[in-house]
């Protein structure tokens, strides 16, 4: 007979609410009993007992949670799904972490230092005795990492279980899931950091072999969600009240070549669906240059459209050919310059950021006096500098290193250069439509993003947070700009879900005219990322007495099922599970629209209850 978690995921998935039990292949350590013979107790012993179980202040499901994520737009959203599935089941999120009952640290492999930093924070959270989960790419890159032992792991593709491995986690035993099967469902419960902000994940993956990268052992080998599965979150995601949707990925110029479709298929599909006002718009992730250059112009055309950002991250790592062979990034100097070229031709206020890494191994003098020239040439507006970091278990972490004191040096000349530019110089008095999305650090202002994705700052109330305005640029610094408000284009509503614009039926068309003009004028640290092939599961080998989920957290998951059933409805439709918004409202993580079988078994619940308690003192008293 077939698994039950084989026959669920083969018809669809686990009802809603419904937690599959971890299979055997998984193991959980399970928290050590007390066999200590007990001294002789009181009569009343037993009830006293029962009744200070009963009136625990934290019950089961309802403890709180402290998650903190370290890394790009990606692990944000997948911290993001990990937040939505544990707020659904009734846990608490706190940013808080003396009050939360245990730690989820979502983490990062890129570099060094913050995999010292999740070290760190893992140090502290065994010292205040909190139970802890880590999720992330470094253990699903590196699953033997003593820091690991005796800790909870789930995978970046479990994040559709993180309940599971929580509650068993809450219970004192250690579960390891890092099994991969199919890439998480898009319409997971959600909870946005930022709510006008949907960080939308293409794929996972990528197509290259960099000899520097540790993500690729993590996020493995190219695997993009289908066009229609993305699509539908978009019309979702813009239904629920979201001003930004940020296009993330390890690569998302590889999107697509592993299901017969590309880039520029998908953007086109995307942009056919947001609000032709320009309410919200579309951010394209970081690209690598190798995929988008036999799509330059297609590319162009979508960055030219009213409700898409003129914005693209594209790393180039170095300025030198011999160190780019070295790093196997599989393009040239002169192939990333026709990439920047073009765009720059084809999109007016087009703003390139890129990412340089300085002192790789085997980098000389002459190769790194080539990168500042490059960096020169084109003064970009933003670049991500970072000293090289060997990361253990790839080709470079081999290779001869350069001196600390080189790199370190190098690093600071590249900066300092980067800081001399003055990008946003002729701005000033320039009035630009700008898109407000959150509050800056001061507190005292307001950001937004002109569609070159130029950061500029306003002073305003916080209603209008999720609104287009028009600005006119009072003054320029070197990080971002300063604008007064001139008129507010859109209103938000109530809560974002809300949607209240005469204009909101009203889709944009797709892109037609490669010289089309603009209507109006960061991305987080990338990652690249290797799965195992061939049906390998990445499973990590307890000790003798793992066991199972219990039969009794098997039947309590499905009386969860039962009481979500009737709100939970959820169909199949392009290979993705939708979810009607009407039949689910979840607040602070609680249901409401209680239906018949509900009251019924909460009935039920209460009286099992009342009779737990009052059979014992009916006893004692006869």
């Amino acid at each position: 007979m077939e698994d039950i978690e084989d026959l669920l995921v083969g018809s669809g998935g686990a009802p809603p609410g419904f937690r599959l039990p971890v299979p055997a292949s998984v193991g959980v350590n399970p928290k050590k009993k007390n066999n200590k013979r007990q001294p002789n107790l009181p009569k009343n012993h037993a009830i006293q007992s029962s009744l200070s179980g009963l009136l625990s202040p934290k019950i089961p499901g309802t403890e709180i949670i402290y998650m903190k994520t370290f890394g790009c737009s990606h692990n944000q959203s997948d911290s993001e799904y990990m937040a939505g599935q544990l707020s659904a089941f009734g846990y608490g999120l706190s940013n808080n972490p003396e009050e939360a009952d245990l730690w989820l640290i979502n983490t990062c492999t890129v570099k060094s230092p913050s995999q010292s930093a999740m070290d760190t924070l893992i140090s502290k959270c065994r010292s205040a005795k909190k139970p802890l989960v880590v999720a992330g790419c470094v253990p699903q890159g590196s699953r033997d990492l003593k820091e690991l032992e005796g800790v909870s792991v789930v995978g970046v593709q479990q994040i559709d279980r993180v309940v599971e491995v929580v509650e068993e986690t809450l219970k004192g035993h250690e579960v390891r899931l890092l099994n991969r099967k199919t890439l998480p469902a898009l319409d997971l419960p959600k909870v946005r950091k930022n709510k006008f902000v949907e960080i939308l994940p293409i794929n996972v993956g990528c197509l290259g072999a960099c000899t520097y990268c540790k993500t690729k052992h993590a996020r493995g080998h190219l695997g993009s969600y289908t066009i229609d599965s993305l699509v539908a979150r978009v019309k979702t995601v813009v239904t629920d009240g979201v001003k930004e949707i940020w296009l993330s990925s390890e690569d998302t110029g590889a999107y697509g070549r592993d299901i017969g479709a590309n880039l520029p298929m998908l953007l086109k599909a995307i942009v056919a669906e947001l609000p032709s006002d320009g309410s919200t718009m579309l951010r394209v992730g970081m690209t690598n240059p190798p995929y988008i250059l036999e799509h330059l112009k297609e590319i162009a055309d979508v960055l030219c459209h009213p409700c898409v950002y003129s914005f693209l991250h594209v790393p180039v790592q170095s300025g030198s050919d011999r160190v780019l062979s070295a790093m196997k990034r599989e393009y040239t100097v002169s192939e990333f310059r026709k990439v920047v070229d073009t765009l720059n031709e084809l999109v007016p206020g087009m703003q390139i950021a890129t990412d340089i890494i300085c002192g790789f191994p085997g980098e000389a003098d002459e190769d790194f006096a080539e990168t500042v020239s490059l960096i020169d040439d084109y003064k970009f507006s933003q670049v991500h500098i970072s000293q090289f970091y060997p990361r253990p278990g790839t080709p470079a972490a081999r290779m001869k290193k350069v001196p600390s004191t080189v790199v370190k040096k190098r690093s600071r000349e590249l900066t300092s250069v980067f800081e001399s530019f003055t990008p946003y110089n002729g701005m000033e008095g320039k009035v630009e439509r700008i898109w407000i999305t959150e509050i800056a650090t001061d507190g005292n202002h307001l950001v937004g993003h002109t569609k070159g994705y130029v950061q500029v700052l306003v002073v305003g109330p916080e209603t209008m947070l999720g609104t287009s305005a028009i600005v006119k640029i009072t003054s320029v610094g070197r990080w971002s700009v300063f604008g007064e408000v001139v008129k507010i284009l859109t209103q938000t509503k109530g809560n974002p879900g809300s949607r209240e614009r005469e204009s909101s039926g009203n889709k944009c068309k797709p892109c037609s005219d490669p010289d089309e003009t603009c209507a109006c004028s960061k991305e987080p640290q990338s990652c690249a990322c290797e799965m195992p092939s061939n049906g390998e599961e990445a499973i990590v080998s307890l000790p003798k007495n793992e066991i199972m989920l219990t039969e009794e957290r098997t039947n309590r998951n499905v009386i969860r099922w039962l009481l979500r059933k009737r709100r939970n409805q959820k169909r199949m439709e392009n290979g993705i599970i939708l979810e009607p918004k009407e039949n689910q409202e979840l607040d602070g993580g609680r249901t409401r629209d209680w239906a018949l079988v509900d009251r019924a078994l909460l009935g039920g619940a209460i009286l099992s209850l009342l009779t737990i308690i009052v059979l014992p003192l009916w006893a004692c008293w006869r």
